[in-house]
């Protein structure tokens, strides 16, 4: 199976280094010196990596037969793709793949159903899960202990414990608000 562990950003300095955003919870062992990665886009790999090390809290990785800024600079936005096992499972008892998480069903402790997971999304300081709701639409859930207290991956679903607002409907969904542009048109606002 294949595991989208990191994103190429921009050229640093002038010797072929480039910033990496990690997307792995093994950057120590998924993006070191030796290892070889698929890209998306497939034409700028397969990449091996030269070396690596951290500057300004950054991760920097220098890939074998990339000697320059220019060429550097050509891997920005590329993403690093590495094969893993899909038995293979996080040291962490509570840390997932996002492979494992997709598809799960995700209910309320008193199981409320919420809907599906689709998607993981990566920010810098959380991960969201990204759910269909059965109705249509989606809604975005915080991956943290306190809104996602259980992972039954046994039970293939996600128990949530939402708080106030979550899962509302955003105003102006179904029409009932006036967003159907008569609001504000009494007094000559737009």
């Amino acid at each position: 199976m294949e595991l989208v562990v990191a994103r190429i950003g921009r050229a640093h300095g002038i010797k072929g280094e480039v910033t990496v955003e990690v997307r792995t919870d093994e950057p120590e062992v998924r993006l070191a010196p030796g290892a070889v990665l698929a890209t998306d886009p497939p034409g700028t790999g397969p990449l091996t990596i030269e070396t690596g090390r951290v500057h300004s809290g950054r991760l920097l990785l220098r890939f074998s037969g990339v000697a320059d800024r220019s060429a550097a600079e050509a891997l920005r936005n590329t993403l690093l793709i590495a094969e893993v096992d899909p038995q293979e499972t996080p040291e962490d008892p509570e840390e997932y793949y996002d492979h494992q998480l997709i598809d799960l069903d995700v209910v309320t402790r008193d199981g409320t159903e919420v809907g599906r997971i689709t998607e993981i999304s990566h920010l810098p300081y959380q991960d969201l899960l990204v759910v269909a709701r059965p109705g249509g639409g989606e809604v975005l859930i915080p991956f943290v202990h306190e809104i996602v207290p259980e992972i039954d991956l046994a039970e293939q679903r996600a128990v949530i414990d939402p708080p106030p607002g979550l899962l509302e409907e955003p105003p102006g969904v179904d029409g009932a608000d006036g967003a159907d542009g008569a609001d504000g048109a009494e007094d000559g606002r737009r």
